[in-house]
């Protein structure tokens, strides 16, 4: 179980990485066409903000198993030291009801405009609202496991095991 869940974090820190090597080059060879040689590749842009779109949502759940958002314990773990494993669940239940919020709206785009076909790229627009459909569903299983116990392979770092 550790090492499938390991391979599936590791596959999107890869992901992540290929999609961001893929907008340098994109943008770099954009601008090279454009300043050098008076052309360019029209779908750049429109390639690169996609791009830009699924590292910014893939990274965000990343970030959340990590426990790396930004967070401010000093508060709750100085005056209420007894409260804390519940106002963590706590703070999973608010992360699931918004990450929930994420998912229903991104599907609900994502359905309403898949059949719209961009011009310059030829790809779906819907593909822009399936990354909150995917990072939505991945942080909300997250914040599931995490409301039942909030250390669950917190212990899962990127090096060692």
């Amino acid at each position: 179980m550790r090492s499938a869940l390991k391979w599936i974090w590791n596959s999107i820190d890869i992901l992540m990485a290929a999609i961001l090597s893929f907008m340098i080059v994109l943008v770099f060879t954009n601008v090279v066409l454009r300043y050098g040689f008076s052309s360019g590749l029209r779908p750049s842009v429109e390639l690169s903000r996609l791009g830009l779109v699924w590292v910014v949502m893939l990274g965000a759940v990343v970030v959340l198993r990590r426990g790396e958002h930004l967070a401010v314990t000093e508060f709750s773990e100085k005056l209420f030291p007894k409260l804390v494993p519940i106002l963590r669940r706590l703070c999973w239940a608010i992360i699931l009801i918004a990450v929930g919020m994420l998912y229903l709206g991104s599907f609900n785009q994502m359905m309403a405009n898949w059949n719209d076909i961009s011009q310059i790229t030829g790809l779906p627009s819907a593909l822009f609202y399936l990354a909150g459909v995917i990072s939505g569903g991945l942080m909300g299983l997250i914040a599931m496991v995490r409301i039942i116990n909030p250390d669950w392979l917190s212990d899962l770092q990127d090096s060692g095991e």
